[in-house]
């Protein structure tokens, strides 16, 4: 059973990981602590993201299932929250 959460976590982490490595490395915008302030802000919102799927499920259930977990939502919300930082960092 610990397995299960385990990929679950790891599929979570791995979403946020790549969302911080595109919005830092891809779209170059600079973000408040750079690449580590990215990816941090990227785990929480990947894991913020599977909050939010299990709280509606019924509406994004269509989407997207790796390992139980709803990349989708998880991804969604990671890259808004670096967007967000990245926004609040350095605002125009």
């Amino acid at each position: 059973m610990w397995f299960y959460y385990f990929r679950v976590g790891l599929t979570y982490v791995t979403i946020g990981v790549a969302a911080a490595v595109f919005f830092f490395f891809v779209v170059k915008k600079p973000v408040l602590g750079k690449l580590w302030g990215a990816i941090i802000v990227g785990l929480v919102g990947s894991f913020f993201g599977g909050l939010i799927d299990q709280l509606f499920t019924k509406v994004i259930q269509y989407l997207a299932d790796v390992n139980s977990v709803n990349v989708f939502a998880a991804l969604a919300t990671s890259l808004l929250m670096i967007w967000l930082l990245s926004k609040a960092s350095y605002p125009r």
